[in-house]
């Protein structure tokens, strides 16, 4: 599932694009909004909520978007070809000479911009966010010390815009097994403060990397390298499906580096 980071850069090619732009054609291609229209109406701006997505519009309703695990925004210019099938298209936003296509996108929703908190109230303070509260997002965590830690990062309502692949390398490089529980984890604080600023450096560039190496295969430190050597002691990095019932998400972890508990 795309990161905080992806969702933010979404946001704001979103609304560079069309912000201050009247929209000349829309077409939603979900059953519940088919026949919605906002033509004529003009986008003020669009907003990364965590991995929420809010094109606001001045007719007072704002578009909900959330790319879940493939979904992808995109902007064109007339005569450029999509990248992706048009059978995947979920919403196309047209304003004069730009193009914004929404692919295989999870939610789509057309809402009351005053009802925006109805849809991301109940999430933890943003990475990404001018939200952003370090204290909060660490008292939201320690609400629960016997969690697994793995889960509590992936839980939008501690803090918001951490997928599987920073839930994975933030574990590693606090040197702590992803069962390992919120309590035990030794430095809590520094492992925020390191989520925000690997977030913060991937919003500023195309590609996501943890480690500072761009290179292809050597931009993650235990993000799938299954069977691959740990990059710090060669032992080789271990996978398996970890969670709460119907939240399993696949964690990675090098078990010298980051012994298991008990």
């Amino acid at each position: 599932m795309p990161e905080g980071d992806t969702v933010l850069r979404a946001a704001r090619l979103l609304d560079r694009s069309l912000s201050g732009r009247v929209l000349t054609r829309t077409d939603f291609r979900v059953p519940q909004h088919a026949t919605a229209d906002l033509s004529g109406a003009s986008v003020t701006a669009t907003i990364a909520r965590g991995k929420h997505l809010l094109t606001r519009t001045d007719s007072g309703f704002t578009l909900h978007t959330h790319l879940k695990m493939e979904g992808a925004w995109r902007v064109y210019r007339p005569g450029e070809s999509w990248q992706r099938p048009a059978s995947q298209v979920r919403v196309l936003l047209e304003a004069g000479d730009v193009t914004a296509v929404g692919f295989s996108l999870g939610i789509v929703e057309l809402i009351e911009t005053t009802d925006e908190d109805q849809v991301v109230g109940h999430l933890g303070p943003d990475l990404l966010g001018p939200d952003w509260d370090e204290d909060e997002a660490l008292r939201r965590l320690r609400a629960d010390p016997d969690r697994e830690l793995m889960a509590a990062l992936l839980d939008q309502r501690n803090l918001a815009g951490i997928g599987n692949m920073y839930a994975a390398e933030l574990c590693f490089t606090s040197g702590v097994h992803p069962s390992s529980q919120v309590g035990d984890v030794p430095d809590l604080a520094r492992l925020v403060k390191r989520a925000k600023l690997m977030l913060e450096q991937n919003a500023e560039r195309a590609i996501q990397s943890t480690t500072g190496n761009l290179r292809p295969r050597e931009r993650m430190w235990v993000y799938r390298r299954d069977r691959s050597p740990c990059r710090r002691c060669g032992t080789p990095i271990q996978v398996a499906m970890r969670g709460e019932p119907g939240r399993e998400r696949a964690a990675y972890w090098c078990p010298t580096c980051q012994p298991a508990v008990g």
